[in-house]
């Protein structure tokens, strides 16, 4: 057996899959590379929240599906992780209530044994003009996507250095970095989560703990009563690749920074917006 064949069947041996670009990334015995790691993903009734669980469960995560209100939602995208053959558990839970993070943290130790991976999509979106907004209009938004990131973290962090590492990620929106009018509460929250992780990416680094921020571009998503669509509140954002973003397409993403994929990256901002921003 010549060398090069011999190093193929090792790597095989120990559940390694050679890609096409030569890189090699740890896999289970079925492909799926979060085998045996567990996530929370706020926010996860609809939409992106939603997509990215179904995902993270796709690749072997077990999945703590979380909302505020939407229990028949949540319990849909609980039931249909299971019958795929997942594992998921429902969790109603106001992110900005340190008592209920804390609780649904427990549970998921509870459920699953730990936790790996947090992904902050839970958001506040309304539209308001500055000049008719009140202090609980603007801090609302801020304690939904700063206060909650950090309930969240701190609630998660214990388990996680317990396990050796794990992945935090947090959901921005365009809005933040071109500005949107009647969002100046929203940006400041979402442009907030991007220097939190920096801070997290220093801290918890050598605990083997990485922090990055997605943001999402115009997509394509079904609207709560009363939200706005960003496209609405961004006028004129042009977007080379034609198209709206789909729920998937950032849920692929996540799916690639929690993963083996993404374990050199921290501290990032990173857009998924089919070329609507290029940053330097």
């Amino acid at each position: 057996m010549s060398f090069r064949r011999h190093q193929q069947v090792r790597l095989q041996s120990l559940g390694y899959v050679a890609t096409k670009q030569g890189e090699r990334r740890r896999m289970n015995a079925h492909g799926k590379e979060l085998a045996g790691k567990v996530a929370i993903v706020t926010g996860s009734a609809r939409n992106i929240g939603r997509a990215t669980a179904e995902e993270l469960a796709r690749a072997g995560a077990c999945v703590v599906i979380n909302a505020l209100k939407a229990e028949d939602l949540c319990r849909e995208v609980a039931d249909g992780i299971r019958s795929s053959g997942g594992k998921a558990l429902p969790f109603l839970a106001d992110v900005r209530d340190q008592a209920a993070v804390q609780a649904m943290v427990e549970a998921t130790v509870a459920e699953f044994g730990g936790v790996d991976i947090i992904v902050h999509n839970a958001a506040s979106r309304g539209r308001v003009p500055i000049e008719d907004m009140d202090l609980e209009t603007f801090r609302k938004p801020l304690e939904t996507s700063i206060v909650g990131f950090f309930h969240l973290v701190k609630a998660g962090l214990p388990s996680m250095k317990q396990r050796g590492g794990g992945s935090i990620i947090g959901v921005g929106g365009l809005a933040s970095t071109l500005g949107a009018t009647g969002r100046s509460h929203v940006s400041a929250g979402k442009m907030g989560q991007a220097a939190f992780v920096r801070g997290l990416a220093h801290d918890l680094g050598p605990h083997g703990i990485r922090a990055n921020v997605v943001v999402v571009g115009v997509y394509d998503t079904d609207r709560a009563s009363g939200s706005t669509s960003l496209i609405s509140a961004v006028q004129d954002v042009n977007v080379p690749l034609g198209r709206k973003g789909k729920p998937e397409d950032l849920a692929s993403l996540i799916r690639f920074l929690v993963g083996p994929g993404g374990s050199y990256i921290t501290g990032q901002t990173i857009h998924s917006n089919g070329g609507a921003y290029m940053p330097a």
